[in-house]
């Protein structure tokens, strides 16, 4: 390899490197799956390699459609294996939980809160499981990251005005599905304190108080030990609240941290990840909580360092 080879080698991957994080993001709300997300950027990667970037006008758009086509093909594997590993109807199991992306609660900082703007929820993700692949994928180009329906279309092989159809039929699914959540860190943070503290007190009724009527738990333990009662979908606020067994092991080593930008439990005694809580918060009570218990995919999670500034256990 010649000198000129390699310095425009190192030239191209350092162009790629300042798109990384936008086609992680855009990988991670297609696939819901931390891993996934990575290898679909990898591959985004090779195939730029492959191609060089002389004949790309705009190398950010070219790398975000790359990356959609790479992620639908797999989205569309997945729905013709009809995987339902756990039980669930349809293409996707019930208690589902996709890869969270975990931060530490913000100082307020301006760079902090730019980055937890750009978080969806978790809530949101485990909404888009549900769609179609190209549904999902219009949705989440237009909608999330403002790619125009001209770029889309050649993805999904549709018309322009066909692929607008599906980004509007996804949007109307997104917004009846999705629950409402308090955007406020601090209100979250005060709700999921007072939830710890019942929950460490096994204080049954402090925890119904606290819980939405309608609350829903979804548990997801992985393949491991798939079909076990840890994976469960639970609803109502006593049935839930009746899991405190689950709550009181995870309040014991609970530490607050951000999970998909919004406030969170992560249960992670001597440093080895045990289980993930993402919750929606809503006029001071839980209305959903989001439990990844998968041992393999809690292995592949990256945990911040950092702690709540204002834990001092």
């Amino acid at each position: 390899m010649t000198g000129e080879i390699t310095t425009g080698g190192a030239e191209l991957a350092a162009r790629f490197e300042e798109h990384r994080g936008r086609l992680r993001a855009v990988a991670h709300r297609m696939l819901g799956s931390a891993a996934e997300a990575e290898d679909a950027v990898q591959e985004a990667w090779l195939r730029l390699s492959r191609a060089g970037d002389e004949d790309i006008a705009n190398l950010g758009g070219w790398l975000t459609t790359v990356t959609g086509r790479i992620c639908l093909d797999l989205l569309r594997s997945r729905a013709a294996r009809r995987e339902d590993p756990m039980g669930g109807s349809g293409d996707l199991p019930a208690v589902f939980v996709p890869d969270p992306v975990l931060g530490p609660l913000p100082d307020p900082d301006p760079v902090e809160e730019a980055l937890r703007a750009d978080a969806v929820g978790l809530a949101l993700l485990v909404v888009l499981e549900h769609l179609a692949p190209d549904e999902r994928l219009a949705f989440v180009l237009h909608d999330l990251f403002g790619v125009p329906f001209d770029d889309i279309a050649p993805i999904v092989e549709r018309a322009p005005a066909a692929t607008r159809q599906l980004a509007s039929r996804a949007r109307r699914r997104v917004r009846g599905a999705t629950p409402v959540s308090e955007p406020d860190l601090g209100r979250q943070k005060e709700v999921l304190e007072a939830f710890l503290a019942a929950a460490r007190a096994g204080d049954f009724e402090a925890l119904v108080a606290l819980l939405h009527p309608e609350v829903v738990l979804r548990a997801d333990s992985g393949a491991l030990v798939r079909g076990a009662a840890a994976s469960k979908l639970v609803r109502g606020a006593r049935t839930v609240a009746e899991q405190a067994v689950l709550f009181a092991r995870v309040a014991r080593s609970a530490e607050l941290m951000l999970v998909d930008g919004a406030v969170g439990v992560v249960d992670a005694p001597g440093g080895r990840l045990r289980s993930v809580m993402g919750v929606t918060v809503d006029g001071g009570r839980i209305t959903g909580l989001y439990v990844l218990a998968d041992p393999e995919r809690l292995e592949r999670l990256q945990v911040p360092e950092s702690r709540d500034p204002g834990d001092d256990r």
